[in-house]
């Protein structure tokens, strides 16, 4: 990782709902080029943290900055700032009505304003990059639940983000399906792209990732290379809670 200055940063960053405070001061900081996995117990607030990333959750305070912007500050375009911070869910999410192809330019058409042919182009390059380029002209009824993950980190892929959020990928594939999306995953963070992964997948982040940071009830208790993480050196809690998980 050439450069040390942070893409994202994230400063004492709470979320509550009602009375209940899901996150309870966030600090953390992702360089470009880095692959960030985040792991914890369901209810730790993993998913809430990435949602709050690019404000599909409001945080109740706190400050995040991506690519040098503030996100929380109320002249940000969010809509214009969606378009470099790119996302992929557990679900698909995918246009039943709409091919492959369709679904992975339809931001481009109607977002970025590309001529056809122009986005047509770039959605063909964003399916090559996770091997779905035959694919195109099918429709997600036609593909499997991992093809179906694949188009929808094209589509995200295809906006040219500066860094890619994906909440927990892989968990509502069979498992035969994972190995293909971590391949996407793992070959995208090979060429550069910067990452903030919250995923069970363990073995993909001992191999993959540059930092693990584990959560617990709201905050970061540890983080470090994965070496340290998984290994005994470990907060007691992440070393309690990954002896109880296999992968």
């Amino acid at each position: 990782m050439p450069s040390r200055t942070p893409i994202l940063e994230v400063r004492a960053l709470r979320k509550s709902f009602g009375s209940t405070e899901v996150l309870k001061g966030i600090d953390l900081a992702v360089a470009p080029q880095e692959l960030v996995f985040i792991i914890g117990p369901s209810g730790s607030g993993k998913s809430t943290f990435l949602r709050c990333l690019n404000r599909l959750e409001e945080p109740t305070g706190g400050s995040i900055i991506v690519d040098g912007v503030d996100l929380l500050d109320p002249k940000t375009d969010i809509n214009a700032m969606r378009r470099r911070i790119g996302m992929v869910f557990q679900a698909f999410n995918l246009y039943p009505h709409m091919t492959a192809l369709r679904n992975v330019t339809l931001a481009l058409r109607k977002v970025m304003r590309l001529p056809g042919a122009q986005a047509d182009a770039a959605g063909l390059a964003a399916l090559d990059r996770v091997g779905l380029k035959d694919k195109a002209r099918a429709y997600p009824s036609e593909l499997s639940g991992g093809q179906q993950q694949r188009v929808a980190i094209a589509r995200a892929i295809a906006l040219e983000p500066k860094i890619m959020l994906f909440d927990e990928p892989t968990s509502a594939l069979d498992p035969e399906l994972v190995g293909s999306v971590l391949a996407v995953m793992r070959d995208l963070g090979a060429s550069g792209m910067t990452m903030v992964v919250v995923s069970h997948e363990m073995r993909f982040a001992r191999e993959a990732a540059h930092r693990v940071v584990f959560m617990e009830d709201g905050r970061i208790c540890d983080e470090g290379p994965p070496e340290r993480i998984f290994g005994p050196e470990a907060n007691p809690r992440a070393r309690a809670f990954l002896s109880g998980i296999s992968g």
